[in-house]
């Protein structure tokens, strides 16, 4: 079993070498890893260069954090895909080990686990813990969603359902996993334990603005897949939010 893994960067020197690091330490070895580098001009791609012999790398233009997604996509052969972000980095060094057993089960074909939100420049520091709890499809009609960059699914789903959607701003991964699980039913498996440290970023992401546009996005995620909400189901997914900063 191959699992590849998927980091897009863009001007990302100052934290995505945590992010190879972690990678690379892992116990398990039979890994693919592929970065897709947005065209940065800060150092990134001397980062890359110094460890091009354990990963592979491209750097070009791209629409956005989609569009990266999905060109890391068309280069994956691996039969389980993970994507983690160039700010994020794994909790320990048995990640993959833990979440290749899972898989071992062929009639499992996503997997998720726990995260923590660290300090931009205290990584030590825990800012906000994201319990992702049992799988449970229904609870997608109560707001809820994996933590994305926890989020394993078998290559052949990414084939057969399609890759991101890049017409969406910020959530094309929600969109993603509402389509691969609540959609079309696959299985899914939670790892409960924490296997991704998140860099914590501004608050701008909790702005009246940027939660209108989200609200939005959310609901096109359903609509855009023939399926509907409950009446309370897109307001809940904020709140849920909430809840996790007070754990």
């Amino acid at each position: 079993m191959t699992i590849t893994l998927i980091t897009i960067c863009y001007n990302s020197a100052a934290t995505i070498e945590d992010t190879i690091k972690s990678v690379l330490v892992q116990d398990f070895k039979d890994i693919e890893y592929i970065i897709k580098d947005g065209g940065s001009t800060d150092g990134t791609l001397d980062i890359l260069k110094k460890y091009e012999d354990q990963l592979k790398w491209v750097s070009k233009k791209d629409k956005g954090i989609y569009s990266a997604m999905n060109q890391g996509l068309e280069l994956a052969s691996g039969e389980i895909i993970g994507l983690l972000n160039a700010d994020d980095f794994y909790a320990d060094n048995e990640v993959l080990s833990r979440v290749a057993k899972v898989f071992e089960d062929s009639k499992v074909g996503a997997a998720y686990s726990d995260l923590q939100y660290v300090d931009s420049q205290d990584t030590n520091k825990v800012t906000r813990n994201w319990q992702a709890g049992n799988y449970d499809r229904s609870n997608f009609l109560k707001g809820w969603m994996p933590p994305h960059p926890t989020f394993f699914l078998r290559k052949e789903f990414y084939d057969r359902f399609g890759f991101f959607r890049d017409e969406f701003a910020s959530a094309g991964d929600y969109e993603l996993m509402l389509r691969m699980l609540y959609k079309h039913e696959i299985k899914a498996v939670y790892i409960p334990i924490v296997q991704i440290k998140m860099r914590a970023g501004g608050v701008s992401n909790m702005s009246l603005k940027n939660r209108i546009r989200a609200n939005k996005e959310d609901r096109k995620a359903w609509k855009i897949n023939g399926i509907k909400p409950k009446w309370y189901t897109l307001w809940w997914k904020p709140l849920s939010k909430i809840i996790q900063w007070l754990n």
